[in-house]
């Protein structure tokens, strides 16, 4: 099944380092470590191969592919050799990548987007194409009344200002050109009842929110522990500090509030309660794109017995999220195959915020991706 895979933020670091990884896989240069899709339980005929896909993209950036990836490997994010030999096929992925259309209204530049995405699928004859938001986080989205309904928002999208943020005009975008999409941020994406609307219409997948790489992910597996013993987290405290681009873009307070709500939720969702804490996120440029977070827990235990637990977790956030965009894609495209349509709760244990009401423990997202992964097999 030739799958094409549209990056929203095609030059970030996140993207190319996926880019780069998955033409190394496609060349055999590397082990697939990282990509759940290739663990026994996981891996399935259903799944587009490594050899079936193909890269686009839009960006405001400018930076070439092959100069970001140097600067990578400068940082310590991609081995230097690897760059090196990729050289040409990344110079030739240049050629999927387009700057980000711009309108006078929001209805032309998703036109402009929808255009950019059949020329890609036409011209590599693809069966499927995944749209996967690796932009920039936004802000939390004020509320419009046309995101409520599919014909009120294409309404206002003709005659108004800016109706919906860019995370949400890349879905729309996607399923009116039949696309499936993938938001690996926290940004607001498919999460509208409009566009809801619409993919269901379509009869398209979508998946999200907010890639699950570091201090939510060992949250996403201690926070069950203790609610099995039955102990009582008293207050759970994080401190996140970010390097790189995405660092940068979290120094702004709406951008940080959006990230910070995601990384709690999973407490609440996982203990059943929300304990006295919070998570912060500062931007360190010094650390470029790795990221350390440290977490304080104190809990109580039988008679009271005050205790407390610290993790420290240190990681490149590239290299975290890059096969986890890959192996999205490639699920995404083969639930679309299969005939599934809408949200994909199956798809939570790669979120920190995920669509639906599944659950929060990381050891049960994983049955039920296992599950659908299954299914898509028959």
């Amino acid at each position: 099944m030739r799958t094409g895979i549209w990056l929203m933020g095609a030059r970030g670091s996140v993207a190319v380092t996926a880019l780069t990884g998955a033409t190394a896989l496609r060349a055999r240069l590397v082990e697939p470590t990282g990509c759940v899709t290739e663990l026994p339980e996981l891996r399935s005929p259903a799944l587009p191969a490594w050899s079936e896909l193909v890269f686009g993209g839009h960006d405001v950036a400018t930076l070439p592919v092959l100069k970001k990836a140097e600067a990578l490997a400068a940082a310590g994010v991609l081995p230097g050799r690897l760059v090196t030999v990729l050289a040409d096929e990344l110079v030739r992925a240049e050629h999927e990548l387009r700057p980000l259309p711009a309108a006078a209204t929001q209805a032309e530049t998703a036109e402009r987007i929808r255009a950019d995405l059949r020329d890609f699928r036409d011209r590599h004859h693809l069966d499927r194409v995944v749209v996967v938001n690796v932009a920039t986080t936004e802000p939390v989205t004020a509320p419009h009344p046309a995101h409520e309904s599919l014909a009120a928002l294409e309404e206002a999208l003709r005659h108004e200002g800016t109706v919906l943020p860019a995370s949400a005009l890349a879905a729309y975008a996607a399923f009116r050109s039949g696309c499936s999409f993938v938001d690996f941020t926290p940004s607001t994406g498919a999460r509208l009842a409009a566009l809801a609307e619409l993919a269901a219409r379509e009869g398209l997948p979508y998946a999200g929110n907010d890639g699950k790489t570091g201090e939510t992910l060992v949250k996403s597996v201690l926070a069950p522990m203790f609610a099995l013993r039955h102990l009582r987290v008293t207050s759970w405290s994080g401190l996140n500090l970010l390097g790189g681009g995405d660092g940068a873009n979290l120094a702004d307070p709406g951008a940080n509030a959006a990230k910070v709500a995601s990384k709690q939720r999973v407490l609440g969702d996982a203990l059943g309660y929300v304990p006295e804490g919070t998570s912060r996120i500062d931007y360190v440029a010094e650390i470029g794109d790795f990221k350390t977070a440290w977490d304080l827990i104190t809990f109580s235990g039988f008679l009271g017995t005050g205790m407390r637990m610290e993790f420290t977790w240190h990681g490149c956030d590239s290299a975290l999220a890059a096969p986890l965009v890959l192996d999205l894609a490639r699920l995404t495209a083969a639930a679309h195959h299969a005939g599934h349509a809408g949200p994909l709760p199956q798809l939570a244990f790669f979120f920190k915020d995920p669509l639906g009401d599944g659950p929060s423990a990381l050891a049960e997202q994983w049955a039920a991706l296992a599950g659908l992964v299954a299914g898509l097999a028959r």
